[in-house]
């Protein structure tokens, strides 16, 4: 195995008990006045930029700083709550966006009491400094991620150590404090700069389990805090990768079956068997021979995957699908890998940093044959992405960082904390809501029942909307009756329509036609779907 010699860092997370949370650290260092500038764009013309120097190791806060990127939209009410700090998840992702998008999209009463804070985490985008492993790992066009024999398993395993191994090598002063409670901490040294006692925090996917670390580090230093499409603590995270698997071939099978509800438009089959079994030849032509040179079957799976996280993306796809299949041709299918599957710089970072918090977080087999035994066992019941998502998290087979012990998140020392789940959500699956719902005494479960989509607040469901705008203005939850577990119920959106015919003829152009997009496009545009 590649390892970088004398970079094994060896480590556990000491969580003090709920109640003396944070009374172990070390004596803060001064923090500078955060110096915010306009950097306000079209959409979003107040928007404000900083930076903020933080310990690159948090137990030893007069050594090494590193900067995290910040952005803000003031507080423009009377009435002033605080900041409240926003993270879209991955991990890896970008959460400087999220400022502009959270202050615009919630009710403008309840977004002027607030300072809606975005950052970038640390090794993330503007942040410095920020982590590039390997650039290009991830060019077309890869080995087929199904290895189909010792040789070509051989190949795919061989590139997860060279990645691993160059993580070892350019980040080694990195890559041991890179990790969620590091990030946690983060977190808590913001609150400090923009002198608040008390945070308020919105987390969607991954931010769900940062924000659960900072509760169960600092309880009393939450204000209020809402947690959307929840990662299984659990799990936390071979086991959730694995419960991925299964949700992601369910998702992929539930848009088979509304490529088949509208045969009409797309003209492959009324049977969602039938037009699975045409993904799957249309995938097998592509292993012969990718389209434009660039798109095989890894990414085919990378391109469609996006379609699990959130049906707006399905007419697209299908119309590319359609195409390919019916017209033999691929132009559409290679515009649709460009737009939602093709990885560029920044998605080169997005993963470097991924690998680097869920490698460190938590304990990964380090025996090969457990991965190769759990990963077929998976893919003979849900083939779709399983092997793709395997090799995504190779690396941590071979990582250069010895892992943390995961922080216990339970908590009975917070305020109402509220949780928003959707029950057929594939990337946080609805057990994690569940389990993080009774984890958190006093929490409030709200449901998006029949939802598929990942990161389902702010994203047109008015329902859903309304229980974290109430919550936000007032601290108010809703209570279940009678014992139920959910203490509110959603009704899903319904799924998309097919795109009109003009929209159609031009899905294989760069330029593709002006229509409408559906409400969670932007959200979901910002939540980039890092696995």
């Amino acid at each position: 195995m590649l390892i970088a010699a004398g970079a094994l860092v060896a480590g556990t997370v000491a969580v003090p008990p709920a109640s003396a949370a944070g009374a172990g650290d070390p004596a803060p260092r001064p923090l500078p006045p955060l110096a915010w500038t306009d950097c306000g764009t079209k959409a979003y013309p107040k928007l404000q930029c900083a930076t903020l120097p933080v310990p690159l190791n948090h137990d030893d806060p007069a050594g090494r700083s590193i900067r995290l990127a910040l952005t803000r939209v003031p507080h423009t009410a009377k009435t002033f709550q605080g900041p409240l700090l926003v993270n879209p998840g991955g991990p890896g992702g970008s959460g400087r966006g999220m400022a502009g998008y959270v202050a615009a999209s919630l009710p403008a009463k309840v977004a002027a009491q607030y300072d809606v804070i975005g950052f970038d985490p640390r090794g993330v985008g503007k942040s410095e400094p920020a982590l590039d492993c390997r650039p290009g790992h991830f060019d077309p066009v890869r080995p087929d991620s199904v290895p189909r024999g010792t040789e070509a398993e051989r190949t795919a395993l061989e590139r997860a150590q060279v990645f691993a191994a160059a993580c070892g090598k350019k980040h080694a002063d990195l890559l041991p404090y890179v990790d969620t409670v590091s990030a946690a901490r983060d977190l808590d040294l913001i609150r400090r700069a923009v002198d608040a006692e008390r945070i308020n925090y919105l987390g969607y996917s991954y931010g769900t389990y940062l924000g659960a670390v900072y509760a169960r580090l600092y309880p009393e230093r939450v204000r209020r805090m809402a947690l959307d499409s929840v990662v299984n603590p659990h799990g936390v995270w071979y086991e959730d990768n694995i419960a991925q698997d299964y949700a992601f071939d369910t998702r992929h099978k539930d848009f088979m079956a509304w490529v088949a509800k509208h045969d009409g438009a797309y003209r492959l089959g009324a049977d969602p068997a039938a037009v699975e079994a045409a993904w799957y030849r249309m995938r097998e032509e592509l292993r012969d021979s990718p389209a434009d040179g660039r798109v095989g079957p890894g990414e085919l799976e990378d391109t469609f995957l996006p379609g699990g996280y959130y049906d707006g993306y399905w007419p697209t796809l299908a119309t590319a699908f359609s195409a390919y299949v019916n017209e033999g041709d691929p132009a559409p299918l290679t515009a649709a890998y460009e737009r939602y599957g093709e990885a560029d710089s920044a998605a080169d970072n997005g993963y470097s940093v991924y690998t680097a918090v869920q490698c460190r977080d938590a304990p990964w087999p380090r025996d090969w044959n457990v991965w190769r035994k759990d990963t077929w066992d998976v893919h003979a019941k849900a083939p779709f992405s399983t092997w793709n998502n395997a090799w995504y998290n190779a690396p941590c087979a071979f990582w250069p960082v010895e892992p943390l012990t995961p922080p216990d998140v339970s908590n009975d020392q917070l305020p109402p904390v509220l949780v928003l789940q959707a029950t057929d959500d594939a990337a946080t699956p609805y057990e994690g809501g569940l389990a993080l719902h009774r984890m958190l005494h006093g929490s409030s479960l709200v449901v998006e029942e029949g939802g598929g989509n990942h990161g389902v607040t702010l994203a047109g469901n008015d329902c859903l909307d309304d229980h974290l705008a109430a919550y936000l203005a007032t601290g108010t939850v809703p209570r279940a009756e009678g014992g139920a577990e959910a203490d509110a119920v959603c009704a899903a959106l319904p799924a998309p329509e097919p795109e009109p015919k003009a929209a159609k003829e031009k899905t294989g152009e760069k330029k593709a036609a002006a229509r409408v997009l559906p409400a969670g496009t932007t959200l979901h545009g910002l939540l980039g779907h890092v696995r």
